[in-house]
């Protein structure tokens, strides 16, 4: 029998909705940080430092230590490279060329490109259903490129394959947290351990890039403020997601994918006043079937019964 300390359904569902408006709002955030001269390394490290300071109060609170041996640096450097470093810093330069709504359209690609990742580490077998998923995805992305009024301008075609980057990462860390896992690390640990060392590994990228961000020299603006809320929300959101991962699986918890990208293109019309030719808007529909089909099937209980 279900106790009476699990959470109710209805609070479970408003905790993904949330998640899904506040995943979204940093695409339209992430925009308007790079509106002027700031750039990938130096805003990358912010934002390390940023979910390192966040992630530490709750580490500390909570009393999780944080352990810095050496199998522990490795997973740490790994995750930072491939959760954070390499591909946000390829969506902060693919940003300020393309449209923050195409941006979350695109992220959708994420578990159909986890799809030949998974085959080829050995992490899943073969799913016509999931093959169907991809190539819908790829269908999309062609939608967004091929024609010559699917963009506002044909010059940001160039920019849409930086765009890619992200997702493959997104797609690898998954799977490589699936095969290799993260040195028995909970999330909390392993988010501000790889925020830790991806700080440190990030400033003389940032300072010999001639990217650095000195927070003291000027008055702050609008970038300054979009990158330090848009670190906060994706830090609290992240513990949201491990939370809710707890209570109603991963499969209730993985339709966040859905949220991101319906929300991120929501907040961009409104705050952004983005508007989408008919062809993004097509690609977005093409792209949301192939989510769903790359999405687990099998239902998880929404709270695990406790007998």
């Amino acid at each position: 029998m279900a106790t009476s300390k699990e959470p109710p359904q209805w609070l479970l569902w408003c905790v993904l909705i949330f998640m899904g408006a506040g995943w979204g709002l940093t695409q339209p955030l992430t925009k308007v940080a790079v509106s002027e001269e700031y750039r990938q390394f130096g805003l990358v490290f912010w934002q390390l430092v940023i979910t390192a300071l966040f992630l530490g109060m709750i580490c500390l609170v909570t009393r999780r230590k944080l352990p810095f041996g050496r199998s522990y640096l490795s997973t740490y450097l790994i995750l930072a490279l491939i959760g954070t470093i390499l591909p946000n810093g390829a969506s902060y330069q693919a940003m300020v060329h393309l449209p923050a709504g195409v941006m979350s359209i695109l992220l959708s690609l994420v578990p159909m490109l986890a799809f030949p990742i998974a085959l080829v580490l050995g992490n899943e077998g073969f799913r016509w259903r999931r093959l169907g998923g991809l190539l819908l995805g790829l269908l999309g992305v062609l939608m967004i490129v091929a024609p010559e009024t699917s963009l506002p301008d044909r010059a940001m075609i160039a920019f849409v394959p930086l765009a890619l980057i992200a997702p493959f990462f997104y797609a690898f860390e998954g799977n490589y947290v699936a095969r290799w896992g993260t040195a028995g690390l909970d999330p909390i640990q392993t988010l501000c351990g790889a925020a830790v060392i991806g700080a440190i590994v990030t400033l003389p990228a940032a300072i010999l890039a001639g990217q650095w961000i000195n927070p003291l020299a000027n008055t702050w603006g609008a970038p300054d403020y979009a990158l330090v809320a848009s670190s906060i929300v994706h830090a609290v959101v992240y513990t949201l997601y491990v939370w809710l991962v707890g209570r109603a699986g991963p499969v209730f918890a993985v339709q966040v994918s859905y949220l991101v990208t319906g929300f991120g293109v929501i907040w961009a019309m409104l705050f952004l006043q983005e508007r989408y030719s008919l062809w993004i808007w097509a690609a977005f529909a093409v792209l949301l079937v192939g989510l769903t089909l790359v999405q687990p099937r099998k239902h998880a209980p929404l709270a695990p019964d406790v007998t």
